[in-house]
């Protein structure tokens, strides 16, 4: 009988789910006694109701687009030492989370659970404390689980004793969840998972040119994550100010009025650099690729892109809380700019025009950091595990 493993996701950015698709791609190709693994990823959040994951879901895209000063402050408060990891296992949410996964549990049986999100796994464990394995009393137990942590950082709610593994993004973050008493034989640093498919592009001097950009100018590219936050429009008007020659790309994902605001604001003024305003759009393998720089906000997952493409980065926005710990990772890599009240990205951008030397700096620095194999790493894990 084939073994099954669950991926435990939720639609609170784009990251969690897509690095639950770049998991089961590769656990998928594993075999153990002659047959395939099965893998089945399933939206957390989801199992409750369809109106309470549109309210988590659709308030965290709020909350990062409107009110980013707010979800800070609940995300530090959150993390704080005055919070224990193990309250979060007694609130009515985590309650009746744990509910339906036992249900979804005792139906699908799993040998192994892989979460990306940290509420599932608060739940999980909350399970696995009460069913760590099968006996002769109780046949329901849970089975070992694995959590992914999608940022370079490690918030609290992530860290349950009832974990097996940790998969973290680097050694850094991995010393992180060490001075929080996680065990260092848990942590694999691994990286965070991106689909392989991610690695390939197309050439450079096609791309560009199919969204009428000149293939040989040094080209910017603007952008927010996959729902357009951050301070995009004034962001673009400083970049519009630079006194370089350059062209610039901006890709607003989801956020159609923003799209619309932007193309009607260059309409008013007269430009003297090649622009084009994107929508939401599935190529960024090419477009990564294709690019000289990045100013955006550094989500887990832009991160991660940007690291894979050796695609040196400026942030002169984030969402506070993780992203903000992103940034810090970034910084203390060497792999990132942040801007300041001095340190304008017109200062940061004139530099690494002028001296590509800064940019190849940036990009050394990238190349000792990144990590290309995250999910091969994890589906071997998972085999060993399974196959014991």
């Amino acid at each position: 009988m084939s073994k099954k493993v669950l991926i435990m996701s939720a639609s609170t950015g784009g990251g969690h789910n897509r690095a639950a698709k770049a998991m089961k791609d590769e656990i998928e190709k594993k075999y153990i006694d002659g047959e395939n693994i099965t893998c089945e990823i399933v939206d957390s959040l989801k199992l409750i109701n369809t109106t309470m994951d549109k309210i988590i879901s659709s308030g965290y895209e709020k909350s990062a687009k409107y009110t980013p000063k707010a979800w800070g402050g609940v995300y530090k408060m959150s993390d704080a030492n005055i919070v224990s990891k193990h309250e979060y296992k007694g609130n009515l949410f985590n309650t009746l989370l744990a509910s339906k996964l036992k249900k979804l549990l005792k139906e699908s049986k799993p040998d192994l659970i892989i979460g990306t999100h940290p509420f599932p796994m608060i739940a999980l464990s909350t399970l696995k404390k009460k069913y760590p394995y099968r006996n002769a009393f109780n046949s329901f137990f849970v089975p070992p689980l694995i959590s992914v942590l999608t940022d370079y950082t490690a918030h609290s709610t992530y860290i349950q004793d009832e974990i097996d593994y940790y998969i973290a993004g680097d050694e850094y973050v991995k010393e992180v969840l060490i001075s929080e008493g996680v065990d260092e034989e848990k942590i694999k640093p691994y990286g965070i998972p991106v689909e392989k498919s991610f690695l390939e592009h197309r050439e450079k001097n096609v791309v560009l040119e199919e969204l009428s950009l000149a293939p040989d100018k040094f080209t910017v590219l603007l952008m927010g994550g996959s729902f357009g936050a951050g301070n995009i429009k004034d962001t673009l008007k400083e970049l519009l100010d630079i006194d370089r020659d350059f062209q610039i790309l901006v890709i607003t994902g989801r956020n159609e009025s923003l799209k619309e605001k932007l193309e009607k604001s260059l309409e008013k003024h007269t430009i003297d650099k090649n622009i084009c305003i994107l929508g939401f759009t599935q190529n960024m393998n090419d477009i990564l690729s294709a690019v000289d720089i990045i100013v955006s906000k550094p989500g887990g997952l832009t991160t991660t892109e940007c690291l894979l493409k050796e695609l040196p980065m400026i942030i002169p926005y984030y969402i506070p809380g993780q992203e903000e710990e992103n940034m810090d990772f970034l910084s203390n890599c060497g792999a990132a700019l942040r801007t300041s009240k001095k340190f304008t990205i017109g200062v940061l951008l004139k530099v690494l025009i002028d001296n590509p030397d800064r940019m190849e700096l940036l990009k050394n620095n990238i190349k000792a950091i990144k990590k290309q194999n995250t999910s091969e790493d994890i589906a071997n894990l998972v085999a060993n595990i399974l196959g014991c």
